[in-house]
């Protein structure tokens, strides 16, 4: 394992708010802190990753307002003051540069690892390894580097990054210069990308230094800065709050993707070969879960009946769910709530508990 890196920040991506797993997620618990594999949420489980390679006093959570208690409770090796709540929601060009200020001001130039709070990453060597080749590279560089996954097929739910050609070999990962950004496409289109062998699946997780993100916050997104450079002088005072809030509800909400990576000069792309998923919804989860002679994925005691290909997911190990006759269902018992769909119309979940204000 590699030890400590003394000029490494971590910062944890911890706002989101979906209900793709309703009705074990909901807006007031959503997924990162949910435990789906095991008995570690998947905001702990991004912090076992990095653990080791940074005191916990370098290791930063932004999150919502109202999830601040919920992080420092599943979290409670990092300091409070390193728990973050952004009082609005600004998508994450505010949070990338609201971090990057704060970094700058609590530990200098330092390099920042803008890591995600909700992906199954495996095996953790191999992503601390790719890690650590990134901020090598970013830490004697003014870059921005972002992490790059091959597909493993032609998605249309995720963005593509294509890249160039290679820019150098760190052992057996492969740093490249990237081309540009691509939206979410649609299948014809996915389709070539995989076989052009030129994309990759933009992760969302990032690389630079302090200085090398806030320069170029300031060439795309200038009052972003200004505002928040205003509530980071009140860093750890007892103005901290209100003058965050002051500083936030002006602010447009923005990706980063859109406000600033997809104009800056000297992107790069680290090649992750390490098994990725941002287990956006009940069928990512299916791969994980056992599997019965009949295909059903169950968590829970499954009792079936000719019943094929379904997943059964209960909050509780002990619950007990029946299946007759029945197949390519997704059946979920959390938090006093039932869901029942069938696998090509998971997708509607999210309009559904929308339109009937189930969060």
């Amino acid at each position: 394992m590699a030890g400590m890196d003394s000029d490494l920040v971590v910062v944890i991506m911890a706002g989101g708010a979906g209900t793709r797993f309703w009705p074990l997620s909901t807006q007031e618990r959503p997924k990162q802190f949910l435990r789906l594999f095991g008995e570690r949420t998947l905001l702990q489980a991004s912090y076992d990753r990095i653990a080791g390679l940074v005191e916990p006093a370098r290791v930063l959570v932004l999150t919502g307002l109202d999830f601040v208690d919920i992080v420092r409770e599943q979290l409670p090796e990092i300091p409070a003051e390193n728990v973050i709540g952004e009082p609005y929601r600004r998508d994450t060009a505010a949070a990338v540069c609201l971090a990057a200020l704060l970094v700058r001001k609590r530990f200098g130039n330092a390099v920042i690892a803008t890591l995600t709070s909700d992906h199954l990453i495996e095996p953790i060597d191999l992503f601390r390894e790719t890690l650590l080749s990134a901020v090598r590279k970013a830490a004697g560089d003014e870059v921005l580097y972002t992490f790059g996954i091959r597909p493993a097929f032609a998605a249309t739910g995720y963005g593509y990054l294509e890249v160039g050609e290679v820019g150098s070999v760190d052992g057996e990962i492969r740093h490249f210069a990237l081309r540009r950004f691509k939206e979410k496409p649609d299948g014809k289109t996915a389709a070539d990308y995989l076989e052009s062998g030129r994309f990759l699946w933009n992760s969302g997780m990032f690389v630079w230094t302090a200085d090398a993100i806030i320069h170029q916050l300031q060439a795309h997104l200038p009052d972003h800065v200004a505002a928040l450079a205003r509530a980071v002088d009140h860093d750890r005072l007892a103005s901290w709050t209100t003058m965050l809030a002051e500083s936030f509800l002006p602010l447009r909400a923005i990706s980063i993707d859109f406000a600033v990576m997809e104009k800056a000069p000297n992107v790069r792309c680290v090649e992750a070969t390490f098994s990725w998923s941002d287990v956006g919804g009940w069928l990512a989860l299916a791969e994980h879960l056992p599997a019965d002679a009949a295909g059903n994925r169950h968590r829970g005691r499954l009792v079936t009946l000719d019943a094929h290909g379904n997943l059964v997911f209960c909050e509780r190990a002990e619950d007990v769910v029946m299946l007759v006759g029945v197949e390519d269902l997704v059946v979920v018992h959390a938090g006093g709530r039932i869901l029942v769909a069938a696998k090509g119309r998971t997708e509607e979940i999210k309009q559904l508990v929308k339109d009937f204000k189930l969060e």
